[in-house]
C-alpha cells in the first residue's frame, strides 16, 4: 500500500448512492471512516451503519464507524475553546482532548497512512460539521486534508485561524478579556 499523510472527508446529505460512491471512487477511497455517533439516516436510509458495509464493498471500500470521533457532544462549563460561538463546535473542541478522541484519532492516523481513508458525516459542507475541527487537528499535525464536495470538486481544508496547539490538542481560546 501506499503511504500518505493525506485524509480526505466527505458529507453524505441528500446524494444518490451512486454519486456518492462515485465521488469516492475519483478520489481513489479505500476505506471510509464513519464519525457519525450516531450513525443512522431516516431520510437516507442508504447511509445507515447496517446498509453502508455491503454497499461499499461492492466498489472495494472497507466501512469503518467510529463513534468515538462522532459529533453531539456536550460543553464543558468552563471550557477553553472560547473562540467557538456556536455551543456544539465547543463541545466538540472540549471532547478533542478526551482519551475517547485521541485513541480514535490515533487510530485513524494510523489506518490513514497505510490506506486513501476518507472520514464521512451527514453534514454536505464541511463548515457546518465536526470534520471541520476534526481537519484542524489533522492540518496541526501536518496533514493535508481534502474536501469531497461535489463530483469533481476537491477543496483543501483551510484551518481556523483560532486553532491552536496546546500540550498536543488542538483548542481555540480566542482573545482573552482585559484585566485592567
Amino acid at each position: 500500500m501506499q503511504t500518505t499523510d493525506t485524509l480526505w472527508t466527505i458529507g453524505h446529505s441528500n446524494r444518490p448512492w451512486a454519486q456518492f460512491a462515485s465521488m469516492l471512487a475519483e478520489a481513489g477511497i479505500m476505506q471510509l471512516v464513519d464519525v457519525r455517533r450516531f450513525a443512522g439516516s431516516r431520510r437516507n436510509p442508504q447511509y445507515s451503519r447496517d446498509a453502508m458495509p455491503a454497499a461499499l464493498s461492492e466498489a472495494d471500500i472497507q466501512y469503518w464507524p467510529l463513534p468515538g470521533l462522532g459529533g453531539r457532544r456536550k460543553a464543558d462549563p468552563d471550557s477553553p475553546n472560547t473562540a467557538w460561538r456556536v455551543e456544539a463546535f465547543r463541545a466538540y473542541a472540549d471532547h478533542m482532548a478526551s482519551g475517547d478522541y485521541i485513541a480514535a484519532r490515533d487510530a485513524l492516523m494510523a489506518e490513514a497512512l497505510a490506506s486513501r481513508t476518507c472520514i464521512m458525516c451527514a453534514e454536505a459542507v464541511w463548515w457546518r460539521c465536526h470534520r471541520r475541527l476534526v481537519s484542524d487537528d489533522f492540518v496541526l499535525r501536518g496533514w493535508r486534508v481534502l474536501h469531497l464536495m461535489a463530483p469533481g470538486k476537491v477543496t483543501p481544508h483551510e484551518t481556523n485561524p483560532d486553532a491552536v496547539m496546546i500540550d498536543d490538542v488542538v483548542r481555540y481560546p480566542g482573545s482573552q478579556p482585559r484585566l485592567l
